[in-house]
């Protein structure tokens, strides 16, 4: 990206990086490094900007309602950090257009896949927070996620719920959740679970637990199939 294009894009995210090599290797996707180890990609700064999104709209919920229940935080939490959310912000920003892609990734549309996006737009959080600190990456969180986040301030029905019932409703098959993967060390794992209804679609999620990643998946799937349920 030229310099102008940067600047762009710090206009869209509103914030003027000092470090601003943290922001070119925010925007740099792993399938650019074409397998070369040392070529920085996004993976590190995601890692960090998933915890610093976390703590973000975790703090913004556990203010707005005081009275709420640690269970309904967590919900609310699990609705506005998942895939879906981080895509739908980062295309807020147009994000796609200032990604480094492989050739390859490009051509199959990886300017506007949701992970690849979701991704970047952790990795840009995390730039933030190095760049200017937890109030920097706040003020790109409240402004990107906008009315999201205002209305995860309210109460909100758990997922796994809300996709059963959406599918009873329907005479639909049971949906039926499949764990497909841990990663992680033992006290910190990563489950990946994937959520089925017969043949009307599928969806991932992935969790600190088999439970919120279920619950991650059953909102993913909701969010394709029925994005006015929950």
């Amino acid at each position: 990206m030229t310099a102008a294009d940067l600047s762009r894009l710090e206009a869209r995210i509103g914030w003027t990086f000092t470090q601003r090599g943290l922001l070119e290797e925010a925007l740099i996707h792993a399938s650019a490094a074409e397998g070369r180890r040392d070529v920085a990609t996004n993976e590190r700064l995601e890692f960090l900007g998933d915890r610093v999104l976390g703590l973000v709209v975790a703090q913004h919920l556990w203010a707005a309602d005081p009275s709420c229940r640690e269970a309904d935080l967590a919900l609310r939490l699990n609705a506005l950090v998942n895939r879906t959310a981080c895509a739908r912000a980062a295309r807020a920003v147009d994000l796609g257009a200032a990604l480094t892609l492989s050739k390859a990734e490009e051509a199959s549309g990886g300017r506007d896949k949701d992970t690849i996006l979701a991704d970047a737009c952790e990795a840009v959080i995390a730039a933030l927070y190095l760049d200017g600190g937890l109030d920097a990456a706040r003020a790109f969180v409240i402004r990107a996620w906008g009315e999201a986040l205002a209305a995860g301030a309210k109460a909100v029905r758990d997922p796994k719920t809300a996709l059963q019932e959406w599918a009873a409703a329907r005479r639909l098959d049971t949906p039926v959740y499949v764990v497909e993967g841990r990663v992680g060390p033992d006290h910190a794992p990563r489950f990946v679970v994937e959520v089925r209804v017969g043949a009307v679609g599928a969806a991932r999620g992935e969790g600190g637990s088999k439970r919120d990643a279920e619950r991650a998946a059953a909102a993913a799937l909701l969010e394709k199939v029925a994005p006015d349920v929950g």
